[in-house]
């Protein structure tokens, strides 16, 4: 089976003085959420597609979806984690009392918050996850990367040929992840914040796919107006 999971937990504190967190916000005429969701379900090989939202979000989530008459049958709303790695496992374990899960089963795990993601990465996201088990997708750096320690002074400059950003989607085989989150302990479930890293770090390999320059994440009021200059530009290729 095939699933996807869109992250739709944030809270929109970097956004400012909004009413509402970031994934429900307008973006031409419609919130940021609808036009995630809608990317998803143009793709067939989901068997199912599960928002995780907070608990106090759930019955908004589920207006708006009514709203813009969504009602696929593949979807499924459900209360998230207080973290990303949380609302990940979440899901998983929402898809394991609704279905027993098996090795060959991958969620495409996505933020609410990145609309723009093309019907590529998507594909691409599940081609290589079922082939290598995860997949992260990446833009390459283009700019030079500074690292400091101490925030005061520069610890390193790594090779930028060598740098990537990170996007989302990421993918994996779900008991491959599972089992490498399970064995951590619970210090390190908070410190390891990226679900691609808790499986770095046990050593296992993780396969990259080329992100797009537009797939933003929409954080910050900037990021919203770079976003509805987006669309009105039609940069994406969706």
């Amino acid at each position: 089976m095939i699933y996807a999971g869109i992250l739709a937990g944030g809270s929109g504190s970097r956004m400012g003085n909004v009413p509402l967190p970031k994934q429900f916000l307008d973006l031409d005429g419609k919130p940021i959420l609808i036009h995630t969701i809608e990317k998803f379900l143009l793709i067939n090989d989901f068997d199912n597609i599960i928002i995780a939202t907070p608990k106090e979000w759930l019955s908004h989530t589920k207006d708006i979806l009514n709203n813009y008459k969504i009602n696929d049958e593949r979807l499924e709303i459900i209360e998230g984690g207080s973290d990303r790695n949380e609302t990940i496992m979440s899901i998983i374990n929402f898809i394991n009392t609704k279905k027993e899960i098996t090795d060959e089963d991958v969620i495409v795990t996505h933020d609410a918050v990145r609309p723009f993601l093309t019907h590529r990465i998507i594909e691409e996201n599940i081609g290589k996850v079922l082939k290598y088990g995860a997949v992260d997708t990446v833009l390459a750096a283009t700019d030079t990367i500074v690292a400091s320690r101490d925030h005061e002074f520069i610890s390193s400059i790594p090779v930028r040929n060598e740098m990537y950003q990170g996007q989302t989607p990421q993918s994996f085989n779900i008991n491959l992840l599972k089992h490498n989150y399970d064995k951590l302990s619970e210090t390190n479930k908070k410190i390891l914040t990226d679900a691609c890293k808790i499986l770095a770090v046990s050593g296992e390999k993780v396969k990259l796919v080329s992100g797009e320059l537009f797939n933003i994440k929409i954080t910050t009021p900037y990021d919203l107006k770079v976003a509805n200059s987006i669309i009105k530009g039609g940069i994406t290729s969706d």
